[in-house]
């Protein structure tokens, strides 16, 4: 292009190319990848919000291109094709970053919580409840309180984390072996899991709202409380 031999809007071109394949190898690694923190998520959004642009340009350029008569029916109808994907994937993007975020306010609030109990114990039954059962929580144990609560409610338990998750690994928490379930402890379904928990000596946590009048948060923790990672874990 320096000496002339090629336009700039040929590099410019490239360049577009290029960015649009980065960001599809970032989707690859977290939209579909199977676990991501909070930063990646924002990553994500990112990626995402950016391929959609340039779908809408490209379908634009080409819906101004068949007004002209410069191009046919048939190569908006693709471009259409390709601008409806990448609202699909952007949406997906918007829902994936939302649970994480989510999933990321419920790990910071056991945090949070954790401290308290330490600290100032009257102050920590503010924020939540503990029970510890018989200290003992498995797969087997699980198994169970996903089929009570489905023939309960005729759904699936809300399961936000199961096990260890990148977002847990961040915030230097061993989360494996508990489960993180998207309750509100003092809405009805809350209180039935709690009462069938205790029922059945299943060690658990109730979290309420990280911000008061507001859910962002609110979840039950079952199992044993999550423990620090060791240094360089």
């Amino acid at each position: 292009m320096e000496a002339g031999a090629a336009p700039r809007a040929q590099l410019a071109q490239i360049e577009e190319e290029i960015a649009d394949a980065q960001d599809a190898a970032s989707l690859r690694k977290t939209l579909y990848g199977p676990d991501l923190t909070d930063a990646q998520s924002e990553e994500m959004l990112a990626a995402a919000d950016r391929r959609y642009e340039r779908r809408k340009a490209a379908f634009d350029k080409t819906r101004e291109l068949v007004a002209a008569g410069v191009a046919t029916e048939s190569s908006l109808a693709d471009r259409q094709l390709e601008l409806d994907l990448a609202r699909s994937e952007a949406e997906l993007a918007s829902t994936r970053a939302k649970v994480v975020h989510e999933l990321t306010t419920m790990a910071e609030q056991e945090a949070a919580l954790e401290e308290k109990l330490h600290t100032a114990p009257s102050a920590a039954h503010e924020a939540g409840e503990r029970f510890d059962g018989n200290g003992l929580f498995n797969s087997h144990t699980f198994a169970r309180v996903e089929s009570a609560f489905e023939s309960r409610f005729g759904k699936p338990l809300p399961v936000s984390a199961m096990g260890e998750t990148a977002v847990h690994r961040a915030l230097g928490f061993n989360h494996i072996g508990r489960v993180d379930v998207a309750i509100n402890p003092d809405q009805p379904e809350g209180i039935w899991l709690r009462e069938f928990l205790a029922e059945n000596h299943i060690p658990y946590f109730a979290f309420r709202q990280a911000v008061p009048g507001k859910a962002t948060g609110a979840h039950i923790h079952i199992g044993p409380q999550s423990t620090r990672l060791a240094h360089g874990g």
